[in-house]
Parts: structure tokens; C-alpha cells; sequence
């Protein structure tokens, strides 16, 4: 049977490459099609093509941006089914669905990629008068950065996708993105359906490993990075961003805490707390991590989690009634193996599940582990899988200490029945986002960004808008 080859979209056309690579199913290893492994050449014709685009896009009233990125939102709603069939063949997640009790599986995620194109769609970036008095008026204007280079990771591979094309295509930026070599497929078929609204060289891609996303942000023609994905690789972009001056936005990675106070009730909180840390199965950067416990309900939230992870199935999301896929690639599932299996040789228990299956497909049953404490690997790095460590707690000074003790900064939470003490425990947590009997609860109006080392800028809303614009000041003398 002859493998499809897919192609790479480069000012509207499709575009090969000399060579390619194939994108394969986690849940069974079936090769879904060939991946151009796109060209230096052809990284520079993305970027001198964006950038070609570029004056003619922004030079649009905005009312006609608007207009043709909410018409963008109507074609990802009219190819949703097809659009999550690859989300789950390639990244792993259940098909799943939308309305409520429904699995936050691949429709979901589709559904998330149109409400973050109709929400910049609608949104305003007017002129500001900052400073008006007898003698002169300042008005402070938003102009787009021009070039945006954007590299989407393979855990949300379409909705992270959007979060960075949308608000720079609707301030008037062009755009190269390059998706991650996981699961490029499904990015590219996302691509193709954003394409047929705009003018060519609006969006290009280029597709490929690692050293394609290098000579993309390297290109001192673009004039913005966007990039979410691990910190490592963060830092190696904000080292190339800094030799060409180029600003970025960094959503790196995350260890995000959740702190669950003594008077929170342990049923009421644990399908929240469940789906806050298993979502995607652990593969997203603000899912709860590491949980924090005060002793006091630490056997009880134990038994209630037990009891949800035990009834969730797992199996080939394009299979019904499955809740849980795999993980989506050999790197992560090994890093998960030995994460649990560390914990385990060092006398954690493990509550449920550590222990893989041994079938087709990188299958990892969701792992509680407890009697274990900071400074464990499975604690300390994050595992960004299904593995989640309970760690007792009896001082809430010394688990705000424990919340804020690593690295990462991205998001946390704090479970209680009492909002007032929640929410002055959240006051001294150090995480872009923290939530108060929610965790992960995004939403396209709200911004969401890191401190430390979970990156810089924010995304989403208005403030997310602003971020793909620069600032024009125009000082009138009366």
C-alpha cells in the first residue's frame, strides 16, 4: 500500500521536500503518512514569503481581519470531525467529545481551537490617549511585529497551534509555523483549512526536526518567536532570539503543585483534582504535578482518586467509550518509566497502576504514588505523563515552601471549602496562574503565562492580542 506523502504550505501552494519522515500512531505504530523534512532553503522561502505577505495583510481595515478570522472558526467548526480524527490517530487522545461529562479528548480540543479563533475575532485594540494636557496629546498605537515564527509542541499539537497563529494573523502579522515532528499530520491539515481563508503568504509551514525550528527562529527576518514546549528547548530558543534582538513569547514547562487544605472535601474535589492532573494523560504543562496533602485527609483523597483512576479506560481513542490513550511518543514513555520505577526503588508506594502493560503501543496505566517526599525525582522533575506523586503535608507554611521550592512557575492550585483562606494561600504561591478548586481551567479571555522557569509573555485576550503587537507612540504638539 503506498504511503501518502502530505505537503508543507509555502504562499498557498503545496510544497515537497528531497526527504521526509513518518508520523506514526502511538496506539498501535500503524505509519499514518510521510512529513516533508523541509529544506534551509525552504525555511527561508517560508519566512521571505511571510514576509512578502506581510504589508499588503496589515495594510487590511481590521474589520476585514476580523471578519476573515471569524470565517476561519466557521472552517474549523465545519471540518471538526476530521480535524480530531487526526488529533487522536497521531497524538494519542480519545476522540472523546464536548458537552459536559463528555471525555476532554480530541473533539474538545477542536472545539478549543475555534473558541480561541472567535474570541481575537472579536476583540479591539483601540487607540490609547495616555497623556493629553493644554500643550500636547500621546496616543499610543498597536502595529504588528511583522514576521511571527511560531512552534507548536505534539501534546495540544491543533489548539496550542491556534493559540499562536490566530492573534498574530488578526493584529496583522503573517505567519511560519513549524509543528513538532510528533505530530506534524494533523497540523498540517489544520493549516490547510486556515489557508483557504487567507491570502497566500498569510500562513506558511515547515515541517521537520529540530534543526528546522533552529533555522527558523535563527532567520534575522523574523521578527517575533512564539514557541511552547520544554524549557530546555526554551532556552536554546531565547539564546538564538537574543543574537537577532528577536522578542518571544516562552510557555515552557511545568511542575505545577496543587494544595489541597485541611478542610477540603475529599469526594467533592477529586474528579476536579483527577482530570486537573490526568488530562491528556499528564501530558499537558499546566497539569497538576505533585499534590500536597495535609495529613489529615491524605487516606481519604487517596481512596476517592483510586477509585476514578481504576475506572477510567484505556485503550486506541478511536475506539468508543475509551477515556484514556497512550502516551504519544517512546521519549516521554521511558522518561514516565523511569520516573515511576526511581520512586518505586526508593520505597514509595505505589497506589495503583506502575507498571506498563507490555502491548503495542506506548500504553502507561495512571500511577498513583504516595509515602514519598520532595526531592524524589518523580517530585521534583516533571514526569508530563501519568504518574502522580501525594505527598503528605501537616504545616501550610511548609507547603507553600514545598509549592515554591523548584524551578518551574507555570500554574498551581489550592483546594478548600473556605475561598478566603484559598485564596490568601494563592497569594504566596509563585506560578503564573494559580486556582482555587479547579486546575487547568484555561479560557481564551483570560491571560495565561509563567514566571521563573516556565517562560515569559502571555497569551490569550486582550493582553495575549497586545503581545503579538509592538507599541507606536505619536506625541502632538498643540
Amino acid at each position: 500500500m503506498t504511503i501518502k506523502k502530505y505537503q508543507n504550505i509555502l504562499n498557498g501552494s503545496g510544497v515537497d521536500s528531497p526527504h521526509s519522515f513518518e508520523s506514526k500512531n502511538p496506539a498501535t505504530g500503524e505509519t499514518l503518512g510521510l512529513v516533508p523534512h523541509s529544506t534551509a532553503e525552504q525555511v527561508a522561502q517560508a519566512v521571505a514569503s511571510a514576509r512578502a505577505a506581510q504589508p499588503a495583510w496589515a495594510a487590511r481595515p481590521d474589520d476585514e481581519r476580523k471578519s476573515m478570522v471569524a470565517r476561519v472558526a466557521d472552517m474549523i467548526s465545519e471540518n471538526a470531525q476530521d480535524l480530531a480524527r487526526w488529533v487522536t490517530r497521531e497524538q494519542g487522545k480519545p476522540l472523546g467529545g464536548v458537552g459536559a461529562g463528555e471525555i476532554p479528548g480530541a473533539l474538545f480540543e477542536i472545539a478549543a481551537c475555534e473558541a480561541w479563533t472567535r474570541v481575537p475575532a472579536g476583540l479591539e485594540l483601540p487607540i490609547e490617549v495616555v497623556f493629553e494636557d493644554d500643550t500636547r496629546r500621546d496616543e499610543l498605537h498597536r502595529t504588528p511585529y511583522g514576521v511571527v515564527a511560531a512552534i507548536a509542541p505534539w501534546n495540544w499539537p491543533l489548539m496550542i497551534a491556534i493559540w499562536q497563529i490566530i492573534p498574530a494573523i488578526r493584529a496583522g502579522n503573517t505567519v511560519v509555523l513549524k509543528p513538532s515532528e510528533y505530530t506534524s499530520i494533523g497540523t498540517l491539515e489544520l493549516a490547510r483549512v486556515i489557508s483557504a481563508v487567507l491570502p497566500p503568504g498569510v500562513l506558511n509551514t515547515v515541517t521537520g526536526l529540530g534543526a528546522v525550528g533552529s533555522a527558523l527562529v535563527e532567520n534575522p527576518d523574523v521578527d517575533k518567536i512564539m514557541f511552547t514546549g520544554s524549557t530546555a528547548t526554551g532556552i536554546k530558543i531565547a539564546a538564538a532570539a537574543a543574537r537577532n534582538l528577536t522578542p518571544s513569547t516562552l510557555e515552557l514547562g511545568g511542575n505545577d503543585p496543587a494544595i489541597v487544605l485541611p478542610d477540603a472535601d475529599p469526594h467533592a474535589i477529586a474528579m476536579g483534582l483527577f482530570w486537573g492532573a490526568f488530562i491528556n494523560m499528564g501530558q499537558t504543562c499546566a497539569c497538576a504535578k505533585r499534590v500536597y496533602v495535609h495529613e489529615s485527609l491524605h487516606d481519604a483523597l487517596v481512596a476517592e482518586l483510586k477509585v476514578l483512576v481504576e475506572a477510567m479506560p484505556m485503550g486506541n481513542g478511536m475506539e468508543p467509550s475509551i477515556a484514556m490513550g497512550p502516551i504519544q511518543n517512546a521519549m516521554q514513555f521511558e522518561k514516565v518509566v523511569a520516573l515511576v520505577d526511581s520512586a518505586r526503588a526508593a520505597g514509595a508506594t505505589i497506589v495503583t497502576g506502575g507498571q506498563a502493560p507490555g502491548t503495542a503501543g506506548y500504553f502507561y496505566p495512571l500511577t498513583l504514588v504516595t509515602d514519598i517526599q520532595d526531592g524524589a525525582d518523580l517530585v521534583d522533575e516533571e514526569q508530563f505523563g501519568p504518574a502522580l506523586p501525594i505527598i503528605k503535608y501537616r504545616d501550610i507554611d511548609l507547603a507553600v515552601a514545598s509549592a515554591n521550592r523548584l524551578g518551574a512557575g507555570l500554574g498551581a492550585s489550592v483546594w478548600s471549602a473556605d475561598t478566603g483562606h484559598a485564596m490568601a494561600v494563592a497569594k504566596r504561591i509563585q506560578a503564573g496562574t494559580v486556582w482555587i478548586n479547579q486546575h487547568g481551567a484555561v479560557h481564551p479571555m483570560v491571560p495565561f503565562g509563567g514566571v521563573k522557569g516556565s517562560g515569559w509573555g502571555v497569551e490569550f485576550g486582550v493582553d495575549g492580542l497586545k503581545s503579538v503587537t509592538q507599541t507606536r507612540v505619536i506625541s502632538l504638539k498643540k
